[in-house]
């Protein structure tokens, strides 16, 4: 019985220990899972330079951490200097799209149709369209601003972690994680083998689909002519994350431009260029997932869309590992403590 007292207050201890630790960390979520993610991404070539090079784990895993930091910083660096000279572009030809607008006006004062146009106020309408567009690009530049330190922060602890998750594969801590996860070691192993796939099907994946939809866009662009392909086509890779609209969120405003502009037969390119990219996403991604790590497709869909409302782009892998993570656990439950107490 006092054992029993003893280890009830044990569990209440370490229960409140928790709440306040994962409370202190909550901000920085995102720079734990981060690491973790780039820990499975970047392990295999940390082994590759400690077997095939002979060197010592910590020089490995700096040069790691260098090579990832470089992959990640040096093309987002050219891609927003190129969006931003596009955008710039872009910007310069707002007053032409005005000038259509203008022309679209005057076909329906030559129609007879002014007043369905002042019914609608579609004049009004446009400006405060442009207006909130204007005031949004603001507001997100300023956030955007806001959030440069804490963003410096999260990287800076993403890397320390992910160097320590290197260097430390063999250390008393991670032999700790093992035993504080309530599961064998069979099953503790199927957990992490599990976020392993998760993180390659569906980076890879979700990647692969990005970089052919944003390019299909561009070289489709391209072709007919259209200002800011560059900007467009990173602009339609960055939505084909988002599950069900993706691209589309490019390419049929684009096709309203363009008839606007009576420029039909650009209208008829992008709508041929919009089916292909959308097919795409339903036809490749599923074939890609099954061949990497047999994520079903209903677990990758699911899981973006609950990931990415509750932490941002990083949900788009956390979010089906979330999901992958509770059949599992399920599973692993039933077979542990039910099946083997019938």
């Amino acid at each position: 019985m006092e054992r029993s007292i003893k280890m009830a207050m044990a569990f209440m201890i370490l229960a409140a220990l928790g709440i306040v630790l994962a409370h202190a960390l909550l901000p920085y979520i995102n720079a734990f899972l981060g690491a973790f993610i780039l820990y499975v991404l970047f392990r295999p070539l940390y082994h590759l330079m400690i077997r095939k090079l002979h060197l010592p784990k910590s020089i490995s895993a700096l040069l790691t951490i260098l090579l990832s930091f470089l992959l990640i910083l040096v093309p987002m660096y050219f891609l927003i200097s190129t969006i931003a000279m596009e955008l710039q572009n872009t910007l310069q030809s707002l007053s032409s799209i005005l000038v259509y607008i203008e022309t679209f006006y005057r076909l329906l004062d030559d129609l007879h149709l002014q007043r369905v146009y002042t019914i609608l106020d579609i004049n009004t309408k446009i400006v405060d369209l442009f207006s909130s567009i204007a005031n949004y690009g603001s507001r997100v530049l300023f956030s955007a601003v806001q959030s440069l330190g804490q963003r410096v922060i999260e990287f800076t602890i993403m890397y320390f972690l992910l160097y320590y998750l290197l260097t430390g594969e063999d250390s008393d801590f991670v032999k700790n994680l093992y035993v504080s996860v309530p599961f064998n070691r069979e099953n503790t192993d199927r957990l992490l083998n599990e976020f392993r796939i998760v993180v390659k099907t569906t980076l890879v994946s979700s990647l692969i689909i990005a970089v052919i939809q944003g390019g299909l866009l561009t070289i489709a662009f391209l072709l007919l002519d259209i200002q800011g392909a560059i900007l467009w086509g990173t602009v339609a890779a960055i939505l084909s994350f988002l599950p069900v609209v993706g691209a589309t969120l490019v390419w049929i405003p684009a096709i309203i431009i363009q008839l606007l502009q009576q420029d039909y037969f650009a209208a008829v390119g992008i709508l041929f260029a919009g089916i292909v990219i959308s097919s795409i996403d339903n036809l490749i991604r599923p074939f890609i997932q099954k061949q990497l790590g047999a994520l079903h497709p209903m677990i990758s869909l699911l899981g973006i869309i609950i990931g990415v409302n509750l932490f941002g782009l990083i949900g788009l892998v956390i979010g089906p590992l979330l999901l992958s993570y509770f059949l599992l656990v399920v599973r692993m439950f039933h077979e542990e403590y039910i099946a083997n107490y019938n």
